[in-house]
């Protein structure tokens, strides 16, 4: 069953970043994952859209070093991934391994008292998990909200799983056809989103399903026609960043080598075309931008070519405005936990509650020395979050 309760935008406070700041009020309105349903009926918080501008303040001790709420839970439930992606290296995993049930019954007062509200299941790929039922029903029997991004290989074969345990789908769409095909590196990828989509509506009509692009050498001179392909889908939104090339995340034991970065990465002459993909797009789909059938602003968008040229070293790396490691946790399908994708670990679960992980003495160190503004991961982070919770409800 689907939470009874979803989140529409009351008003906005503030602009920064990756996310635009904003506060909320219930209403009957579902909303999508990257705009604002990391939301919480009683605590009011939200996650808006991303690539909003960059930070302006974000010096240590900002923010309170313990955590007294973790809205956001973000598990990485299996390692496998049944994509070949050129940009990404999860599939290279030769470990079999999950998170199961059972596993996170010895953290379910943590997570209480922490007040998770919203759980994203990801990983490799969630829909490859033998007992996906009993892992969101851990999640379910607490009225935590759940979000699965998935590959979208699986739909067909589990549509009735998604189609019941889910309160919302992100799709990974890299562009249309033949340019999905060739970057996920599976025959047939996109015709198997294509019928899974239909099977998960047939069942559930009004099941947001939306997608993500992630731009890149090999698509980046055909964003237009991502999003004709995602309406052709029937998604009900697109949502594009810019490819993470430098960080360690994604399966990468080290920072690839220059030599793998250019594999996706953008020349000069290549950054000009997405700047120019970018502008035709912004005119040609400015109805959906402002309806937010393209969730990012029409600045939001532009700021995706920076990223490369910031890469390039044609401009100046400017880190987002975000809180991640205030509000969220990213938990790694070995137990460890990340204050978000992209800093090291904080802690394991497997030795260790998640309270006790995200207030320990790695954590709060963490927390009290990070200056985003300087922070050399932090300025090359390409997806970041900023949630601005109801006054009074965080530190």
């Amino acid at each position: 069953m689907h939470s009874s309760v979803d989140y529409s935008l009351s008003k906005l406070t503030a602009g920064s970043y990756g996310y635009a700041l904003l506060s909320i009020i219930c209403s009957p309105k579902p909303k999508k994952f990257w705009e604002i349903t990391f939301a919480s009926a009683e605590r009011g918080w939200i996650v808006p859209a991303l690539h909003e501008s960059h930070a302006t303040s974000s010096s240590p001790g900002e923010f309170a070093s313990k955590l007294t709420a973790l809205p956001i839970l973000i598990l990485n439930v299996h390692s496998r991934c049944n994509c070949r992606c050129v940009m990404c290296d999860i599939w290279k995993r030769e470990t079999n391994e999950q998170i199961k049930a059972e596993d996170l019954e010895r953290h379910r007062l943590s997570i209480h008292s922490l007040g998770v509200r919203h759980v994203v299941l990801t990983g490799g790929e969630p829909l490859l998990h033998s007992d996906l039922t009993a892992l969101c029903n851990f999640f379910r029997e607490q009225n935590i909200r759940l979000t699965l991004l998935t590959t979208g290989l699986l739909l067909l074969k589990r549509a009735d799983d998604v189609s019941t345990l889910f309160d919302d789908v992100i799709l990974s769409v890299d562009g249309p056809r033949e340019v999905h095909n060739a970057i996920r590196r599976v025959n047939g990828a996109y015709e198997l989103i294509q019928r899974g989509i239909t099977a998960v509506r047939q069942q559930s009509p009004h099941l947001p399903i939306a997608c993500r692009t992630t731009v890149q050498k090999a698509n980046h001179r055909h964003l237009r026609a991502t999003v004709t392909a995602a309406k052709m889908l029937g998604l009900d939104s697109i949502s594009f960043l810019a490819a993470d090339l430098t960080s360690e995340a994604f399966n990468r034991p080290l920072v690839w080598p220059s030599e793998r970065q250019s594999e996706i990465a953008l020349n000069a002459k290549e950054a000009a075309a997405l700047e120019n993909e970018i502008e035709r797009l912004i005119v040609e789909h400015a109805d959906d931008i402002h309806n937010r059938y393209i969730v990012e602003t029409a600045a939001k968008l532009r700021r995706i070519p920076r990223r490369f040229r910031e890469h390039l070293g044609q401009a100046s790396p400017e880190s987002p405005a975000c809180n991640a490691p205030w509000v969220s946790a990213v938990v790694e399908v070995d137990g460890s936990v990340r204050p978000c994708f992209f800093h090291r670990t904080i802690g394991n679960l497997n030795s260790s509650t998640l309270e006790e992980v995200v207030n320990g003495e790695t954590a709060q160190t963490f927390r009290q020395s990070l200056n985003i503004a300087t922070n050399p991961t932090c300025q090359r982070c390409v997806c970041s979050l900023n949630q601005r919770p109801e006054v009074g409800e965080f530190p």
